[in-house]
């Protein structure tokens, strides 16, 4: 497995196709990068043609041996934008959920720091939160 996504091209357009068309992931900034756009160039297609896939870095190993690739970087938001583009409808729904769960976590901790130190019993931090007493109490130390 690598790090990096991988560009490739196929000559099945099919749905059925690993990968997803580029733009169906965001707007990659890879796109614009002086590489990238000289693989298209060398290949003779734009990052809008429907033999363009992506793939995250746990598919690569899926790209057929023959078809032509380019590694790419993507941001962690890009790569959240292409997995989801690739889970199947009712994964992706749940995923949107746990990673919207995941921005609204950020700072929990900090969170439930200062309701301690403001004074806020911990039975009271749990029924408001919804978290495990435990993790309250271990704040509240």
């Amino acid at each position: 497995m690598t790090d990096d996504a991988h560009l490739y091209l196929t000559d099945d357009t099919a749905a059925t196709t690993l990968g997803v068309p580029p733009a169906s992931a965001g707007d990659p900034a890879f796109l614009e990068t002086p590489a990238v756009r000289a693989w298209l160039d060398a290949h003779g297609v734009s990052a809008a043609s429907p033999r363009l896939r992506l793939v995250p870095p746990e598919e690569t190993a899926a790209i057929p041996e023959d078809a032509e690739r380019l590694p790419v970087p993507l941001s962690e938001e890009e790569l959240n934008r292409l997995r989801l583009q690739e889970a199947p409808e009712p994964h992706a729904r749940l995923e949107e959920e746990l990673l919207a769960y995941r921005e609204c976590s950020d700072g929990r901790d900090a969170l439930l720091g200062r309701a301690v130190a403001a004074g806020v019993p911990v039975d009271r931090i749990v029924e408001l939160t919804g978290e495990d007493p435990a993790v309250v109490a271990a704040v509240a130390r």
